[in-house]
């Protein structure tokens, strides 16, 4: 791989991560900043602009007390200078507290992307969201640790 082509694959590795981010702090801004303007995205439960989409789950996800969406095996494969296409695993926690009982809500899932080169900004053209499985349990009581020591993970959420 030649230093150039090593520094597009982790310009699209960093837009994946700022999706990712985006969604658990509830911006949609900086979940945007993954796609490009006109991009597409097919969540099964939505299939439209991007835009669009990241609004929607913005509003959807404030229904958690938290999420956190993980990215794993990240395959990226170069058509040509300005195309690749990529395959990513994913495992997203989402923890919801219903009628007092706190849920765990675990989704494992791919993500089907196409990305382009624009300007010199990769970034995310359309993608397709793969549903695996999904399982709720309870989230069970918290550790036996001092957690008022750290900060909230709901501190930098929107």
């Amino acid at each position: 791989m030649t230093t150039a082509r090593g520094a597009s694959a982790e310009s699209i590795r960093q837009a994946a991560l700022r999706y990712c981010r985006g969604v658990d702090r509830l911006d949609a801004e900086l979940m945007f900043s993954a796609y490009h303007d006109d991009a597409s995205d097919d969540h099964g439960v939505f299939v439209g602009p991007a835009r669009e989409f990241c609004d929607r789950v913005v509003t959807s996800h404030r229904r958690y007390d938290a999420t956190m969406h993980c990215v794993l095996n990240h395959a990226i494969e170069f058509l040509d200078d300005a195309t690749a296409t990529g395959e990513i695993y994913n495992i997203t926690y989402l923890r919801q507290t219903v009628d007092g009982v706190a849920l765990l809500h675990t989704w494992w899932g791919r993500y089907l992307d196409r990305y382009e080169c624009r300007d010199g900004r990769w970034a995310i053209a359309h993608r397709v969201c793969v549903h695996e499985w999904t399982r709720t349990e309870s989230a069970g009581d918290p550790m036996a640790i001092d957690a008022a020591a750290f900060r909230s993970g709901s501190a930098d959420r929107a």
